[in-house]
């Protein structure tokens, strides 16, 4: 059975961030980026989503300001991707900031110049998401990953 709940113990959040991420070389393979995320999380709204008590993935949610929410960072096991998971966690995350009054949300991604074929496929999924890709930013992390910039309206 498919499950979604907060996580609300800090140690919870950096242990499965770490979990999750260090499962996900494609997408996480610069370790001080990973230390990085570990760091944040603790602060965060975070959601995980599980398969059979086993977690499979989370959301990391960055509150900008009083309009403003961020996915800060997301992963989802590979063997998951597909299968819904990602969604779940994206409505989990729209449905936080809608309780908490935002209107938009943002994520940051690799922009698809840099032609790496799990960020067009990230991309996609944002895409179908209901984001909407604003600005890329080339020199943002470094030049072999341009950082596009998406934001979501939630309505509000």
């Amino acid at each position: 059975m498919i499950e979604i709940k907060e996580i609300h113990t800090p140690s919870d959040k950096v242990t499965i961030c770490n979990n999750i991420l260090r499962a996900l070389p494609t997408w996480f393979g610069i370790e001080e980026s990973i230390v990085d995320y570990v760091k944040q999380v603790p602060q965060m709204p975070f959601y995980a989503t599980s398969d059979q008590n086993k977690v499979v993935g989370f959301i990391a949610i960055k509150n900008h300001n009083k309009y403003t929410s961020e996915v800060c960072v997301m992963g989802v096991l590979e063997e998951y991707h597909g299968q819904g998971m990602g969604k779940k966690l994206i409505k989990s995350c729209e449905d936080y900031c809608i309780a908490n009054g935002k209107k938009f949300l943002t994520v940051k991604t690799v922009d698809a110049s840099a032609n790496y074929e799990s960020y067009k496929n990230t991309l996609n999924f944002y895409l179908k998401m209901g984001f909407t890709p604003l600005e890329v930013f080339p020199l943002l992390w470094d030049e072999s990953n341009p950082c596009l910039f998406l934001a979501k309206y939630l309505g509000q």
